[in-house]
């Protein structure tokens, strides 16, 4: 009865599919996916955003933008795709927990109170104290990097999340 079982059973002549599971990491080698924070007032409330670049030919990234003011709220919003090559996304005060965020033409306002996001002004008309700017560095890595100048009564610091 054996040897029926064994009869059926056909050797493996191309193990080339065992290949793929070894080589796909190296698909994803290259690939951005990061993250970095503007902390307002402590560890509670924070603007954090992550920037998600799905494959390593992809000349653009997903960017999300997490507003959090715990306990009372957080969200997580979704800014769109934005190219890699040279991105600075730059962070504003625009008045009590509001913030825009702007990355050349484009332009975001998220308000922290309520965590939600609003209708932001146009690109050449945001105002407020430059908080500083999101960035990649040249591993791939975002960083927020500050303004000189912070704006009076806010505590902010930069953060980078742990890869």
């Amino acid at each position: 009865m054996h040897s029926c079982i064994i009869d059926k059973v056909k050797p493996m002549r191309h193990p080339s599919f065992l290949l793929v599971p070894l080589l796909a990491p190296l698909l994803l080698t290259g690939c951005v996916n990061d993250m970095a924070s503007y902390q307002i007032e402590g560890n509670d409330h924070a603007l954090t955003v992550r920037i998600v670049q799905d494959y390593f030919w992809s000349k653009e990234g997903t960017v999300k933008l997490t507003a959090a003011r715990l306990p009372d709220c957080q969200r997580q919003m979704d800014l769109g795709e934005l190219p890699l090559s040279g991105l600075e996304i730059e962070l504003f005060a625009s008045g009590p927990n509001l913030y825009t965020l702007r990355a050349g033409e484009e332009t975001w306002q998220v308000e922290t109170q309520g965590c939600t996001q609003l209708e932001a002004p146009e690109a050449n008309a945001v105002t407020g104290q430059a908080l500083g700017a999101f960035h990649l560095d040249a591993k791939g890595k975002l960083l927020f990097e500050a303004a000189e100048a912070a704006p009076e009564g806010d505590t902010g610091s930069s953060t980078q999340a742990p890869s």
